[in-house]
């Protein structure tokens, strides 16, 4: 036998075999309770923080994080790009002149939204260079009019590289057959596949040919930012535009895509707390099993008592054997919550395919993000293993009162 004895015994009743097997019953529940909270815990947070990484990385990695804009023309725009640059917690500008318009190629039509770039000063501030499927967004060349536009917008048209198509404008042109639509001809020399909405609604095209379709002046409607803390984007673009004259104003990503974000969070939270219940609920059924298992055992009590045992040593030996439940349940969960967290993007991205489900057609991205963060994984695990811990006392505690006479006086 080892010490402390309260130890040893306390894993001598958790293997033992019970006579009465509904208390078994019950605390083989309370166990794979905790293990599928835990484990359920642990996915749907690595899902949530996918959809919060993805809208970070992506979806934001191609919009403006923050633009200055001007109510005139920017013709000396590189001055301003070096000005916002001197800031502290810009990382990175880029001039831009936006259009909206309509796409039409093979008698399909399609809504855009246009940006001329300087691809030299876009790649500091967007992603796009990094997943070009074909050509290069440096084929975007001042009177050559190319057009680099997303893989899903190019797959509805049934279009590929190097391939027409029209891009119309709303706004009218006279003309002696009357008014009609503006309207150019380009060639598609690129094709970008972020795997978000973006891919088909955003084009981009040289910033001078953007000039040329809006007929103003060559220069650009304002720069776009990226910053190194994309929560600062309201102060920081404030903190520039204080700086300029009166003709310019402020943009940032929260006021496109604040709304997403904050209803990721707010899913985050409240689907993390209606999961914490479930690992609750397995800890409550610690405490109805271990309350039972003082029930049977009160004759052994007794016994213990009889022998020396001291009320604290009793209060051990229950608080060990509960204990021991709520660690096989959270370390079983945690082992699972990590495997299902690693694959359920592969195993859903197959059911989504296999069976045509289109799960993802109401999302901006077009698959299930996962992302583990093990800080995540460290919380769960010390949570559910303190609540375990908290549903011993009350059952220790009621073991450590049982008086052996009155135990013993039916035995």
């Amino acid at each position: 036998m080892f010490k402390p004895i309260s130890l040893y015994i306390g894993l001598r009743y958790t293997r033992a075999r019970r006579s009465n097997h509904f208390i078994s019953f019950i605390a083989l529940v309370s166990m794979i309770g905790l293990t599928l909270g835990v484990a359920v815990l642990i996915t749907v947070l690595s899902v949530m923080n996918g959809f919060d990484r993805e809208l970070k990385t992506r979806v934001l990695g191609m919009i403006p994080q923050a633009t200055v804009s001007s109510t005139q023309i920017l013709t000396n725009w590189p001055e301003l790009v070096k000005k916002v640059e001197q800031h502290k917690h810009v990382v990175g500008a880029a001039p831009f002149t936006q259009l909206q318009g309509m796409l039409t190629a093979q008698g399909q039509v399609a809504g855009i939204m246009v940006s001329g770039i300087e691809p030299e000063y876009e790649k500091k501030v967007s992603i796009i260079q990094d997943h070009m499927v074909a050509g290069s967004i440096n084929a975007l060349k001042k009177g050559e009019f190319g057009i680099v536009l997303g893989k899903q917008m190019t797959d509805s048209l049934g279009l590929g590289l190097n391939d027409s198509i029209t891009l119309v404008l709303p706004e009218a042109t006279p003309s002696p057959a009357g008014v009609v639509p503006r309207f150019k001809r380009f060639k598609i020399v690129g094709i970008f596949s972020i795997g978000a909405e973006v891919d088909s609604m955003m084009g981009y095209i040289a910033l001078n040919d953007a000039s040329t379709l809006l007929r103003l002046p060559d220069g650009a409607q304002g720069v776009r930012l990226k910053l190194d803390d994309i929560f600062l984007a309201p102060e920081v673009a404030d903190d520039i535009v204080k700086d300029l004259p009166s003709n310019f104003y402020a943009s940032n990503w929260t006021f496109t895509h604040g709304n997403l974000f904050s209803a990721i969070q707010m899913e985050k939270a409240m689907v993390s707390l209606l999961l914490f219940l479930i690992v609750l609920v397995a800890a409550f059924n610690i405490v109805s099993s271990l309350v039972m298992v003082v029930t049977d055992k009160k004759s052994d009590i007794a016994i213990l008592r009889t022998l020396g045992a001291s009320p604290a040593t009793i209060t051990r030996i229950f608080m060990v054997q509960g204990t021991i439940i709520g660690v096989i349940g959270t370390v079983s969960g945690a082992i699972l919550g990590v495997i299902f967290a690693s694959g359920i993007s592969g195993f859903i991205g197959w059911l989504n395919t296999a069976f045509g489900l289109n799960l993802f057609d109401a999302y901006f991205i077009n698959y299930l993000p996962s992302y583990l963060r093990w800080q995540d994984v460290v919380v769960i695990v010390c949570l559910s293993l303190g609540l375990s811990f908290l549903a011993t006392i009350y059952p220790a505690f009621r073991a450590a009162k049982t008086q052996p006479a009155e135990a013993l006086r039916y035995e």
